[in-house]
């Protein structure tokens, strides 16, 4: 399928997209292309839907504390392997 942008630049998509994707896309741009992302109507009950009752009984600070101590370690993580490579290493190490 291929659609042009008008003289605006907005694209049309057909209404059999839009009834199987929804209204809301968000825009991904790659070196060499772009790609929409269907954003759900209600992306908390999407997520849910998806995770099921994985976070039942978790409190929003403790998720987010939980984020929080994650991103800090990977931040850490990712500091010590820079490190390692300016130090000579040749990979960083895990």
């Amino acid at each position: 399928m291929s659609v042009e942008t008008d003289a605006n630049g907005r694209l049309y998509l057909p209404a059999t997209l839009r009834e199987k994707y929804g209204e809301k896309f968000h825009v991904v741009e790659y070196e060499d292309r772009i790609e929409l992302i269907p954003i759900a109507d209600d992306p908390l009950a999407a997520i849910r839907e998806e995770i099921g009752d994985a976070l039942d009984g978790q409190s929003r600070a403790n998720l987010r504390e939980a984020a929080h101590s994650a991103a800090k370690a990977e931040a850490i993580d990712d500091v010590g392997d820079a490190r390692d490579v300016s130090e000579g290493a040749t990979e960083p190490t895990k």
